[in-house]
């Protein structure tokens, strides 16, 4: 891997975003997982940024493929479960509160998640994932609901996974042109969703189907003359 070039990229994009890229070049995948995870407690850390630096990272050899996309995905998934975890043990009101008193954080991003959590209901934490003024607030409406953990902890696996692979991707076969995925973040994140959609329409049509072909197997056998 190319260390000066991380070295670099660290010092010319600096604050926030720089510690994070020190962080990967550190200790490798599990600083892109911290730093992903780091994300959903503070969204001003750009996952537009982490993500297709881990997917360069690994274009170097820095650390595999798959293991950019297990670690940045491990982050989001236990930053996301450390959120649900204080939405659901301090409430609603104690969390406004708390959020109100961070740096660079707005409650009015917490507001925004919850009117997504109340009108789409659980799938929002899939689709949420993908939205970036959501994706880090989502956690803390589902916890506060006590949406089953098991379910929850499903569909922000699947949720984030899609939405990191697409970035770290983008990033592995950028190379050095890596830094072009922020600039055209908002195709990126329709593709996202677009993907998701297709997924979930795949997933719907198959239940369907399997369900179609039961019915049908069972009328076949009920219909069936007796002796």
């Amino acid at each position: 891997m190319n260390d000066a070039y991380l070295a670099a990229t660290s010092t010319e994009l600096g604050g926030i975003a720089g510690w994070a890229v020190g962080l990967m070049e550190t200790i490798g995948g599990p600083g892109a997982g911290i730093a992903v995870a780091a994300e959903n407690f503070f969204p001003p850390l750009p996952s537009e940024i982490i993500l297709p630096l881990a997917g360069f990272t690994a274009s170097r050899g820095g650390m595999s493929l798959a293991e950019a996309l297990f670690w940045t995905t491990a982050g989001s998934v236990v930053g996301a479960l450390v959120l649900y975890w204080l939405g659901m043990k301090l409430g609603r009101d104690r969390m406004y509160a708390i959020v109100d008193r961070i740096p660079f954080v707005d409650t009015g991003d917490l507001a925004k998640a919850e009117d997504w959590f109340t009108r789409h209901g659980r799938s929002a934490v899939f689709f949420g994932r993908m939205i970036p003024v959501v994706r880090s607030g989502i956690s803390i409406p589902a916890g506060v609901s006590r949406m089953p953990l098991a379910q929850f902890t499903l569909y922000t696996t699947l949720g984030s996974l899609l939405w990191n692979s697409i970035f770290v991707l983008a990033g592995f076969f950028l190379g050095e042109n890596w830094h072009y995925v922020e600039t055209y973040a908002s195709i990126f994140q329709y593709v996202a969703i677009g993907a998701a959609v297709l997924l979930v329409g795949w997933f719907v049509t198959k239940k369907i189907r399997a369900r179609k072909s039961t019915e049908q197997s069972t009328g076949s056998v009920t219909d069936r003359p007796e002796g």
